[in-house]
């Protein structure tokens, strides 16, 4: 019998900053870690780093879109996408989508678990905001959820994001149909 699971109630806070962070956080020391912005990504590598990086957080939303619609998304040239790389290997990343000259979201970030505990985080984010100031518009937004990682909220506060509203929200579960289409997809 196929595996299913409840929806998850969430709810999901929306953030912005409007202005750029003066004071970033700076690389952890003795870490060979690099941040590679990416081009024309394979859809299986950019599957591969939402599963890893937001399975233990419910990333579902881009897992199940179709090759199609997924493209669409994440070769528009409104959004870049910067993986983090610790020690050679994918550890992480985030993507960003200017929606117009005036706002640029945070879409996603994170990082894989082996990557957790070493002091990366802040610092990742803080190149993170570094690369959404960029074209210069006039805010940065993002949204965090109560499924996330206990530190996102709390963080992305720490780095000058201002919560603006709430909502509520549920999240299907990836089930086992969903999983047997992930390791499929190329």
């Amino acid at each position: 019998m196929a595996r299913t699971s409840p929806p998850l109630r969430a709810v999901v806070t929306y953030l912005e900053q409007l202005s750029r962070p003066t004071l970033l956080s700076p690389m952890p020391v003795n870490l060979h870690v690099a941040i590679m912005k990416q081009s024309e990504m394979p859809l299986h590598f950019y599957r591969y780093l939402q599963f890893q990086i937001g399975r233990e957080w419910h990333w579902v939303a881009r897992l199940r879109l179709s090759d199609d619609a997924l493209s669409k998304i994440i070769h528009d040239p409104k959004t870049s996408i910067h993986v983090l790389y610790l020690n050679g290997a994918p550890s992480g990343f985030f993507e960003l989508h200017q929606s117009d000259p005036e706002t640029v979201n945070l879409e996603y970030f994170g990082m894989m678990p082996h990557a957790h505990g070493r002091g990366l985080g802040r610092w990742f984010l803080s190149q993170a905001l570094e690369a959404a100031w960029e074209p210069s518009p006039l805010k940065v937004t993002v949204n965090t959820c109560t499924l996330d990682h206990p530190a996102a909220l709390p963080l992305y506060q720490k780095l000058g994001f201002n919560p603006i509203g709430q909502s509520e929200t549920f999240i299907h579960p990836l089930t086992d149909a969903d999983l047997i289409r992930i390791a499929q997809s190329r």
